[in-house]
C-alpha cells in the first residue's frame, strides 16, 4: 500500500527519461512552527520519501526562493544551491531540482523528447514579474527549442476563493502568449485540502512546505 504523501504529475509520465512529483503534507509530522523549524523538520522526511521513489542517489538543487523572476541555469553538479533564484532550467541528468511550495504555485516546463526542463516558483510576486515566460524563453533559447516543443504543468496552489488574486490563471495565460500549447493545470487548491497540503494563509504562516520536484534521468 502507498504510503508516501507523493503525487505524480500524469501531464509528464509519457515523457522519456523524465521523473517529476509533488511531496504533500507529511501526516502526522508537526510544523506548526517558523519557516526555518519547519524546513528543519521536513529535511529528513523528504529525503526518505525520495529515496523510497528512487531519487536517492541523485543530489537535490535548491533555490533561495525570494519570490523573484530570475531562472538559474544548472550547467554543472557543483552549484546545487540558485542564491537570488526562484526556478532552474538545466539539461543535467542525474540531478532532482527542488521547489518548496505552501501556496505558490510549481510550474513544471519539460521538453517533449525528455532532454531538458524547467521548475518554477511562481506565486503573486512572481507571477507579475513574468518567471514563467522567463523560464520558457530560457529553455528554448539553450535547446534550440520552440514553445511548442515543450509542455508546462501548474501544481496545486491557492486560488479564489481562497486568495484574492488567480495567478494561475494568469500563468496560463502568460505560457499560452509565449506559444506553449499543451497547458495542463490541475485546478487544485492548496488552502482547501488541510489533509493534503500545507498553506501559508490558512496557516497564518506557521506551517511546512510542500515539495515540487523534477529529475532528468541518467
Amino acid at each position: 500500500m502507498k504510503t508516501d504523501p507523493i503525487e505524480s504529475i500524469p501531464a509528464l509520465d509519457g515523457i522519456p527519461r523524465i521523473a517529476a512529483g509533488f511531496v504533500g503534507r507529511i501526516p502526522g509530522l508537526d510544523v506548526s512552527v517558523e519557516r526555518a523549524e519547519a524546513m528543519s523538520r521536513l529535511a529528513m522526511p523528504h529525503r526518505d520519501i525520495l529515496r523510497r521513489a528512487g531519487l536517492g542517489s541523485y543530489p537535490m538543487a535548491t533555490a533561495e526562493q525570494i519570490h523573484g523572476n530570475e531562472v538559474y541555469i544548472l550547467s554543472d553538479r557543483s552549484e546545487l544551491h540558485a542564491k537570488g533564484a526562484d526556478g532552474f532550467v538545466t539539461t543535467i541528468r542525474g540531478v532532482t531540482l527542488g521547489i518548496y511550495v505552501a501556496d505558490c504555485a510549481p510550474v513544471w516546463v519539460v521538453a517533449r523528447d525528455g532532454s531538458a526542463g524547467a521548475l518554477l516558483h511562481s506565486g503573486k510576486k512572481g507571477t507579475q514579474l513574468g518567471i514563467v515566460p522567463e523560464g520558457i524563453r530560457i529553455l528554448c533559447s539553450m535547446m534550440s527549442l520552440v514553445p511548442q516543443d515543450l509542455i508546462a504543468v501548474i501544481g496545486p496552489c491557492i486560488r479564489p476563493p481562497c486568495y484574492e488574486v488567480d495567478f494561475a490563471a494568469q500563468i496560463r495565460s502568460q505560457a499560452h502568449a509565449e506559444g506553449v500549447m499543451e497547458i495542463h493545470d490541475e485546478m487544485t487548491c492548496t488552502a482547501c485540502e488541510p489533509g493534503r497540503y500545507y498553506s501559508y494563509r490558512r496557516e497564518h504562516g506557521l506551517t511546512g512546505r510542500m515539495l515540487a520536484t523534477l529529475t532528468l534521468l541518467p
